[in-house]
């Protein structure tokens, strides 16, 4: 899964030509680690529809900020360079697939 920066942020994220789910994630958050594995799924069975990267809280505060990401894990959906919605917590990922029913 890719990750992506404050540098690279608005190329990856905002100007992407597909919906984009961006995993706020941190190094010392369990619920993100226990993430990684569904997300890698999520971003193979769903290539070409979906593009899905992480973004390290701690290390890029200028985009964490910018979008008040307080907890972690924070999943954001953007597309056409808009968040359409934020989803806070770990969660399985038949449940995450239906969260991202409408933008797929």
């Amino acid at each position: 899964m890719a990750e992506v920066t404050d540098a690279d942020f608005a190329t990856e994220v905002i100007g992407a030509g597909l919906p984009v789910l961006v995993e706020f994630t941190a190094d010392w958050c369990p619920p993100c680690r226990q993430m990684a594995p569904v997300l890698s799924a999520l971003a193979a069975e769903e290539a070409g529809r979906l593009k899905v990267v992480q973004l390290n809280v701690d290390a890029n505060p200028e985009t964490t900020n910018a979008y008040k990401v307080l907890s972690m894990p924070t999943f954001m959906v953007f597309r056409d360079g808009e968040p359409l919605r934020s989803m806070v917590g770990a969660r399985p990922k038949r449940r995450l697939l239906e969260e991202l029913a409408d933008v797929l």
